[in-house]
């Protein structure tokens, strides 16, 4: 089994295109077969290095690799060489056509109630009328001839499908520049690098119908391909995910804080009624189906991430964060914080609670309390018994209980309404920063 994962490096990848990435990968591991990644780079215009080096960043850290990679840029012979194949076998032919022509046509056809398929005017071109073009300065370019047939196959995720080819316009492989494009370059790497599975989103169903007949053409079996698609993603209410992949692009949820194993551990469960578990690709491939996926678009709720990146990093060691944490974090510290994050990034603000400065604010009312509290503040050294012989004793000076007295002291030590168990941050926080702290709240100069 090989699968390939075959991105154009135009931007920066997103949850959807990674949510196919970590599918091909999980297959290909699950069977024991390989992984091509291939940079489908022919739009020069669009294509650059710095997003071809920010994939593969992007993906090694959601934990993928690869056996095998290449760019399209670098293999034009071998298109030239299928095109010139595909010529003399009268599959490929030149037209001359210009868009505004082409859109007269199509319009002209939807007056007269037909569908706007292009009419193969361009076979009818004799080979003097194509010289005198490019003497002219015209070059063509080539249209694929597809078979008057349908095409079918069983989709491992969604079922029986087909495409009737007459339906459908003969598609441009190459441009008049000699440019091969996307359909064309992706059938003849197809073939060359000896896939056996494609594995995408559902958007390329009907290039599905076009390839395997492009692929016949070229001397393939079909038989030799199997073929699945995934429902597209929806953001969490249904609506298109696309407007918004701006911002769910892995390099920035990587920012935002999000943990690859969570990230990996939704993606996975997209579109199944599997519960997501994090966990990072290699956890991940032995419960990997593609009969558990829905035909139904699946639904991305990034509150979803969030919440499944909090449980990873509540359940984290601290061997697994360490270089990511704050410059003297300690396993101390992440044991008694890591249960209150949602975002690693998160464990920067706590750090600073005890071992930087914090501003508490005032509190107006409470000035008594906190005035007693500083008072009362026992001696180091400390331990996790010391908040609450500290807070009986306050209970027993002030009559306050329950949220009224623990409430001000954790403002005041924390400057935050809620947190982790002050029992535990107490002993970090140290009795010089309490007391300074007690004491601003309090309104103290």
């Amino acid at each position: 089994m090989k699968l390939r994962f075959a991105p154009s490096p135009t931007g920066l990848l997103h949850v959807g295109n990674a949510r196919v990435a970590l599918a091909n990968w999980l297959l290909a591991r699950q069977h024991g077969g390989s992984m091509l990644l291939r940079l489908d780079d022919t739009d020069t215009a669009r294509s650059k290095s710095e997003y071809a080096e920010a994939l593969a960043e992007d993906l090694r850290w959601l934990g993928l690799d690869w056996d095998e990679s290449f760019r399209q840029s670098d293999r034009l012979p071998l298109y030239a060489a299928a095109a010139e194949r595909l010529k003399a076998g009268g599959r490929l032919y030149p037209c001359l056509e210009n868009e505004d022509e082409l859109r007269s046509k199509r319009e002209r056809q939807l007056r007269a109630g037909k569908p706007p398929i292009y009419d193969r005017a361009a076979l009818s071109l004799t080979a003097d009328q194509i010289a005198r073009a490019r003497a002219n300065g015209k070059e063509p370019y080539w249209r694929f001839r597809l078979s008057p047939r349908r095409i079918a196959w069983h989709d491992f995720v969604l079922g029986d499908r087909q495409v009737k080819l007459t339906a459908l316009s003969d598609p441009v492989l190459v441009r008049a520049d000699g440019m091969p494009l996307y359909t064309f370059t992706s059938v003849v790497d197809d073939l060359d690098s000896g896939v056996t599975h494609i594995l995408r989103g559902e958007d390329h169903v009907t290039n599905t119908g076009v390839q395997l007949d492009l692929w016949e053409a070229l001397g393939g079996d079909p038989r030799a391909l199997g073929f699945a698609h995934l429902p597209l993603l929806t953001d969490a209410d249904g609506g298109p995910l696309s407007k918004r992949l701006g911002s769910l692009s892995l390099r920035q949820l990587r920012r935002d804080g999000i943990e690859p194993a969570a990230l990996a551990g939704t993606l996975v469960a997209l579109g199944t009624s599997q519960d997501p578990v994090p966990g990072m690709p290699p956890d991940l491939v032995a419960g990997f189906r593609l009969d558990a996926i829905s035909r139904s678009p699946a639904r991305f709720d990034p509150r979803q991430l969030l919440a499944l990146n909090a449980r990873y990093l509540h359940a984290a060691p601290f061997e697994a964060v360490r270089d990511r944490l704050p410059e003297g974090a300690d396993a101390r510290f992440w044991g008694v914080v890591r249960g209150n994050l949602e975002l690693l990034t998160e464990a920067r603000g706590w750090w600073q609670v005890v071992a930087g400065t914090v501003v508490p604010p005032p509190q107006p009312g409470e000035e008594d309390l906190l005035r007693a509290a500083a008072e009362a503040l026992p001696a180091e050294p400390w331990d996790e018994g010391t908040w609450g012989a500290w807070t009986a004793a306050l209970r027993e000076a002030t009559g306050r209980k329950g949220r009224t007295l623990f409430l001000p002291l954790r403002l005041a030590l924390t400057g935050e309404e809620q947190g982790p168990e002050l029992k535990a941050l107490l002993p970090l926080i140290g009795r010089e920063r309490a007391l300074l702290r007690l004491r601003v709240s309090a309104g103290a100069r």
